[in-house]
C-alpha cells in the first residue's frame, strides 16, 4: 500500500500517543501534528522517525487545522498517496483495519470515506468511557458523517476544499455534508478499526464533551441548516426544547395553571423510558439502555450551554477556541 498514508493529530496524549505511532509506523508513511504538547511527544514520534508537524502557536488549535496539514505534508512527501487515515492520538490502530478499508475504498469509487468500528478501551472505568463506547456503536453500511479516525480518498478530500478549519468540533460530519453534496458516499463497515482511551473519570469532563457537542451542532445547523440538508437541526431543535422551553413553560406557569403545567415535567421520564425501550430493542441490555437513554437526556443541558456559547460568539464576533474534557495521561 504505498499510495496509502497516516495522518495522526495529537495534543499531550502522552502513552495514548506511543501505542497509537507504534500500531501505524509500519504501515506506511506517518505524519504526526502536534498542537502544542508539553509533554514528550514530539520527541517520541521522533525516535520512531515519524515527521512531525508543529503547528503555529500563534493561530487558534483546531483538529480540522491539524489534519488538513498534516495532509499538506504528506502530500508534499508523498506525492502519489492516494488514500489518507486519519487518526486520532487518542486511538490505537486494530490490526487488519488499513488493508480492509484499502481494499474496501480501492473496490468501491464511488465512495470518499470509509470507518469501522471505534471501541473504548476501559469501559469498565467509569460509566462516562461506557456511555463513549455505546456512542461509537453506529449503524453500518451507508451513513451520512464519519469519526475522527477514517480513511479517506484523497481526490475526494481536495475536490470540497478539505476540513474547514474554523470549527472547533463537528468538523468531520461538516466534512461529509460537503462530500455528499458533491455526490461522494460514507460508509461505516462492520470491521473493527481502534481503540479509543476517552480517560473520562469525571462528571465534569463529560459535562464539557457535550458542552462541546452542543457547540458542534448549533454551528453545523447555521452552515448547513437550510433545506434539503437541514444538518443537525433536529438535534439543535432537541436540545433547546428540553433544556429550555419545556422547563421555563412548567415552571414559568406553574403559578397561573395552579400547578398543572408541572405536568410538563413528565415529558423527562418519558422520552428516557421511550429511548431505553428502543435501545433495548437494538440489542443493549436493559441497565445500558437505561444508562444510555438517562445519559441522552440529561447531556442536552450542557449542549444547551455549548449551543449558547456558540451563538453569543457568533454575534459578538469572537473567535472560538477549543474545548478540553480530557485529563493529561
Amino acid at each position: 500500500m504505498e499510495d496509502l498514508g497516516i495522518v495522526v493529530i495529537g495534543r499531550n496524549e502522552g502513552d495514548r500517543l506511543k501505542d497509537c505511532l507504534r500500531s501505524v509506523v509500519e504501515a506506511g508513511l506517518v505524519i504526526y501534528v502536534d498542537s502544542g504538547s508539553t509533554d514528550n511527544s514530539i520527541e517520541f514520534a521522533e525516535s520512531l522517525d515519524v515527521v512531525v508537524v508543529r503547528l503555529d502557536l500563534a493561530q487558534p488549535f483546531t483538529a480540522a487545522r491539524a489534519r488538513n496539514a498534516g495532509l499538506a505534508k504528506l502530500l508534499e512527501l508523498q506525492r502519489s498517496t492516494k488514500y489518507v487515515q486519519f487518526v486520532d492520538g487518542d486511538c490505537e490502530v486494530i490490526t487488519n483495519w488499513l488493508a480492509t478499508a484499502y481494499q474496501f475504498l480501492e473496490e468501491n469509487r464511488a465512495i470518499a470515506v470509509v470507518c469501522g468500528r471505534r471501541r473504548e478501551r476501559y469501559p469498565e472505568q467509569s460509566i462516562y468511557n461506557q456511555l463513549c463506547d455505546l456512542e461509537w456503536d453506529t449503524p453500518v453500511g451507508q451513513t451520512k458523517a464519519c469519526g475522527g479516525d477514517a480513511m479517506v480518498r484523497v481526490t475526494a478530500f481536495q475536490t470540497v476544499g478539505g476540513f474547514n478549519e474554523g470549527l472547533i468540533a463537528g468538523e468531520e460530519p461538516e466534512l461529509c455534508v460537503r462530500l455528499r453534496q458533491q455526490q461522494w458516499q460514507i460508509w461505516r463497515l462492520d470491521t473493527e478499526m481502534t481503540w479509543h482511551d476517552a480517560n473520562m473519570l469525571h462528571w465534569h469532563q463529560w459535562w464539557k464533551r457535550h458542552v462541546r457537542a452542543g457547540f458542534a451542532f448549533a454551528e453545523g445547523a447555521w452552515l448547513h441548516g437550510q433545506p434539503p440538508e437541514k444538518h443537525w437541526v433536529k438535534e439543535s431543535r432537541s436540545i433547546w426544547f428540553w433544556a429550555l422551553i419545556i422547563p421555563v413553560v412548567s415552571l414559568g406557569s406553574s403559578c397561573p395553571t395552579f400547578g398543572l403545567s408541572l405536568v410538563l415535567l413528565l415529558g423527562y421520564p418519558l422520552i428516557i423510558y421511550k429511548t431505553a425501550r428502543y435501545f433495548q430493542q437494538q440489542g443493549l441490555s436493559a441497565q445500558l439502555a437505561w444508562l444510555y437513554a438517562t445519559s441522552c437526556l440529561l447531556a442536552k443541558f450542557p449542549q444547551f450551554i455549548g449551543q449558547l456559547r456558540f451563538h453569543w460568539l457568533r454575534l459578538t464576533k469572537q473567535t472560538a477556541t477549543i474545548v478540553e474534557y480530557k485529563a493529561r495521561s
